[in-house]
Formats: structure tokens, C-alpha cells, sequence
């Protein structure tokens, strides 16, 4: 396999998770008495330009289908996230009625919706029919297609040129990253801003953070390697902010390169400097992950184990695509984890991909009462327990794996 923005050969390897289906295919109960497509989960890294990336084996085809089942408007600590984004751009780059925005995989609305109660004229992109339909349903004009340089300078033609481009946990997203970005130095305005959020790639693995890997996700981020391809591609990075996020990201700020005015702030200066003292761009980063990994996987199937033997109730919180590479890597079923619950009614009454867990509405935690109840977006723990509050009722403990077995 050749590197997805470089070209340059591949041979390091980061981490191998075995084989898992898509994470977010999600299946019916009709579903689960036929076969289930797999494919293999391998991480390398290119020692060119050093993004860490997938190995190719499944196309966007099928892993962002039609009833794709991911809205991000269940969080609300994500949709507080999204509100104060809005409205720190406004004020940072003096948006206005007369302002285009436009964000790609704008999902169900949860961002631009706050762009169009500020009555600045707003557009999304969106493939997936599932939310796209969801965002529609909030007023918000949707584009349903994939974004790349065709659909860019098909939107500039109309007059959609953007004043601002957001780009939320879409980055990692793309097959083909060169497309993608080049795409938003095609619709940007000429002194326009594009924002691009995404996990931070020294995060993920100084916390051990394994399980946000999967099939969805092509590309594992540093500012390394954001840097280099955004250049590569018509755009220049002027600022860069750290955010809590997802278990710790990084907001990216660009300009075209050609006419952007803005010079690169100290952060982004200091951000560059810190991931080359930490070592990024070398093999020795990346040394000593894959046995990390194993033992977050050994400790958390252990604590199965042992909660079984005992005769106690293990349930899970939140279908999330994070908990289903860890529930598959570990080779987890509902004998350890008797269903998840999961407040998005698109995922209610179905089972997760390969462990078939069954998941269910949160009246099941009342119902049946288990002794833990395992967070599988750990990055959303303190938001779940608040909301889980009452079952301390009945004594229930909260568990997370990653980047340890926690149980509290």
C-alpha cells in the first residue's frame, strides 16, 4: 500500500486490531441470522510525510451507508461545544448576514443550526441520506454529497464561495485526503478561514487511546502531518488551538495560500515545536503501542471474566464506534455484556456490529438493574454519570478500559 496523501510506500507498522466489521454497521434482527462482512483493522505509519493511516480493504461505500447511524446531536457537551464555536468565529472574523458559511459533514445540524439562529446564511454538506434528512428537518440547506474539488468548484460557480468552512472529526474521514482539502481552497473566499477539528494523533497515543480507531476513520492526525497536506494542496495553517475533546484535539485554522494575509500565530509555532520534541516524526514514537493496547484489552476482559464468575450484571452505555473496536479486538459477546444502552432511537432495537449486543433505551438500566455499566465513550464519562445519577441506587459502578480499566 502506498501512503493516501504522498504516494510513498508503506512498511511501519503502528498497531494491528485484528479484523472487525465496519463500526457503525449496525445490525437489524433479521440481520443477525446471516454473515457479517470483516475486514482487517492495521495501522501504519508513512515515514514520508508521517500520517498515520488505515491499510485500504473497505470503500466510503460501505462504511457511510444511507442509514449511517452516527447523530451528533445526542451530546450535549458536544452540542455546547459546537454553540461556542459558532459564536467565537463570528466574533473572531466578523461574520454577518452578508457571511457564507458552509460546513462539510455538517451530519444533522448540531453546528449550523446556531449559524442560522445568527441569521448568517449557512450551507451543509452531507452524504449520508439518515442525517442529512435530520438536518434538513432544522431548516438547514444540505448538499448530499461527498466533498472534494469537483463539488467545491461546482458550489463556487454558483456563488457559494465561503467566508468560513468548518470541517468537525471529518478529516480522519476521507479516502482521499488530497482531494478533500484541495477542495476548500477551491470554495474559500479569497481572505476566507477553514477550521478543521480532528483527534489529536500525540494524544491518542500517550493515553492508549486504541479503540478511536477503525474502518471509518482513514487517517490518524498529528499537526505534522496536517501542516504538510494542507500545503500540499492550496492552503496555509496560520493558527492551531488544543481542545478537550474526543480525549484531547486540535482546531486547525488555513487560509489559501495564495492570498491569505494572516501570519502564523505563537501556538502554532509552539504546537509544531512540542510534537518534534515528543518525536512524532520518528519510528520510536510509535514503538511499544501494539503491547499497550494488548494489555488494556487483557485487563478489560479480564474484569468480564471475574464479574461473570461472580455472578454480577455488566451492561454497556453509549453504541458508540470507539466501544465496538474494543468490544471486537477483545472478542467480547453478550454473555460479558448483556446489551447497550444508547439514547439515539436510529440505534435503538438493533445489535452492534460483531459482538451483537443488543442495543436498547436507557429504561433498561431500570428495568434490569446491572452492577456496572461500562462507558464506552470514556471522552463523555462525566456527562454520562451525571445522567446515570440514579443508579446509585441500586449500588451500580461505572467502568471505562481505555487508557486503563477504571471502575468507580
Amino acid at each position: 500500500m502506498k501512503c493516501r496523501h504522498c504516494r510513498q510506500k508503506l512498511s511501519l507498522p503502528v498497531l494491528d486490531l485484528g479484523s472487525s466489521p465496519p463500526s457503525n454497521a449496525y445490525l437489524s434482527a433479521a440481520q443477525l441470522s446471516a454473515p457479517e462482512k470483516w475486514f482487517p483493522l492495521r495501522v501504519l505509519v508513512c515515514e514520508g510525510c508521517w500520517l498515520v493511516q488505515t491499510e485500504d480493504f473497505a470503500g466510503a461505500d460501505e462504511l457511510f451507508s444511507a442509514d449511517y447511524a452516527y447523530f451528533s446531536g445526542f451530546s450535549t457537551s458536544w452540542l455546547e461545544h459546537s454553540r461556542r464555536y459558532v459564536g467565537t468565529m463570528i466574533e473572531r472574523f466578523g461574520l454577518t448576514p452578508q457571511s457564507q458559511v458552509i460546513e462539510v459533514a455538517a451530519n444533522d445540524g448540531y453546528l449550523l443550526q446556531y449559524v442560522k439562529d445568527s441569521g448568517i446564511p449557512c450551507l451543509g454538506i452531507e452524504p449520508t441520506a439518515s442525517t442529512a434528512e435530520a438536518a434538513r428537518a432544522k431548516g438547514i440547506t444540505i448538499v448530499q454529497e461527498f466533498f472534494g474539488r469537483d463539488l467545491a468548484t461546482r458550489l463556487q460557480a454558483d456563488g457559494k464561495a465561503a467566508d468560513l468552512m468548518a470541517a468537525n472529526n471529518v478529516l480522519a474521514h476521507v479516502p482521499d485526503i488530497n482531494d478533500f482539502v484541495a477542495g476548500f481552497a477551491a470554495l474559500l473566499k479569497p481572505d476566507g478561514v477553514a477550521t478543521f477539528e480532528f483527534p489529536s494523533l500525540a494524544k491518542l497515543i500517550e493515553g492508549c487511546q486504541f479503540d478511536t480507531i477503525y474502518h471509518e476513520h482513514f487517517s490518524y492526525l498529528s499537526l505534522t502531518a496536517v501542516d504538510r497536506v494542507l500545503a500540499a494542496n492550496g492552503l496555509k495553517v496560520f493558527d492551531v488551538e488544543h481542545l478537550p475533546t474526543h480525549g484531547g484535539s486540535l482546531r486547525v485554522f488555513a487560509q489559501r495560500a495564495d492570498t491569505g494575509a494572516r501570519p502564523p500565530s505563537p501556538e502554532l509555532d509552539a504546537a509544531g515545536q512540542h510534537e518534534a520534541s515528543l518525536g512524532v516524526s520518528s519510528e520510536n514514537f510509535y514503538a511499544g503501542f501494539q503491547a499497550r493496547a494488548n494489555a488494556v484489552k487483557d485487563d478489560f476482559v479480564s474484569f468480564l471474566l471475574d464479574a461473570k464468575r461472580k455472578g454480577h450484571t455488566v451492561a454497556g452505555y453509549g453504541a458508540a464506534a470507539k466501544g465496538n473496536t474494543l468490544l471486537n479486538y477483545a472478542g467480547v459477546r453478550n454473555d460479558l455484556v448483556s446489551f447497550v444502552v444508547d439514547l439515539n432511537p436510529a440505534k435503538q432495537g438493533r445489535f452492534l456490529p460483531g459482538s451483537r449486543i443488543p442495543i436498547v433505551a436507557e429504561e433498561a438500566l431500570r428495568a434490569q438493574r446491572p452492577d456496572y455499566i461500562v462507558v464506552f465513550p470514556w471522552n463523555l464519562k462525566r456527562e454520562v454519570i451525571t445522567q446515570l445519577a440514579y443508579t446509585h441506587e441500586w449500588g451500580a459502578k461505572f467502568v471505562t478500559a481505555v487508557p486503563e480499566l477504571e471502575v468507580s
